[in-house]
């Protein structure tokens, strides 16, 4: 008896676990048809949405250029405006020599304290002068001493750099970049 009952528990069971993937089976294929266009319509709304935001970027970035266009009109047109100098003014200080020149005067463009030098942009022709006296040196040094290269580089490397520093230093004080002596 009890296994009769335990039979027919079981038969249920199993009869109803198969009925349940019958209905999952049985969903009509219409009803996919419709899920799956459902998704298509939503990856094509995706779609469009991103093709709106790059027509937006594009107007954007567009106005932007235009816009640049613009402020750099204006720019270059303030900038060939001749500029007019108002003022202008010129101080002549004595300075102190201990040599037996005298003195002499020099033309100070301002209130600074230093006398007779003017402040140039760029690297000096005593820092040009020493890279290329070192380079050139250094390959001169190396192809001269045939025992030891390395050597012959670094010598010729230090006395190209400070031949090359002291003529650029003269051509400094001959620009009046650097105080003569």
């Amino acid at each position: 008896m009890k296994n009769i009952v335990l039979a027919g528990f079981l038969s249920v069971f199993l009869v109803t676990a198969c009925k349940k993937d019958d209905r999952i089976a049985e969903k009509s294929l219409e009803q996919q048809k419709l899920e799956f266009q459902a998704r298509q319509l939503e990856i094509e709304k995706q779609r469009l949405a991103i093709e709106k935001e790059k027509i937006v970027y594009e107007a954007q970035r567009k106005a932007d250029s235009i816009a640049e266009n613009k402020k750099a009109k204006a720019v270059a047109e303030n900038n060939s405006r001749p500029q007019v100098i108002r003022e202008t003014r010129t101080v002549y200080r004595d300075r102190e020599t201990s040599s037996n020149s005298g003195n002499g005067t020099y033309a100070n463009n301002g209130t600074g304290t230093s006398q007779g030098t003017t402040q140039k942009k760029g690297m000096s022709k005593a820092a040009k002068g020493t890279i290329i006296g070192t380079v050139g040196g250094a390959a001169a040094g190396a192809i001269i001493s045939k025992k030891n290269r390395g050597l012959g580089a670094v010598v010729g490397g230090v006395v190209g750099g400070a031949t090359g520093y002291t003529i650029g230093r003269a051509q400094d004080r001959k620009d009046g970049r650097v105080q003569p002596k």
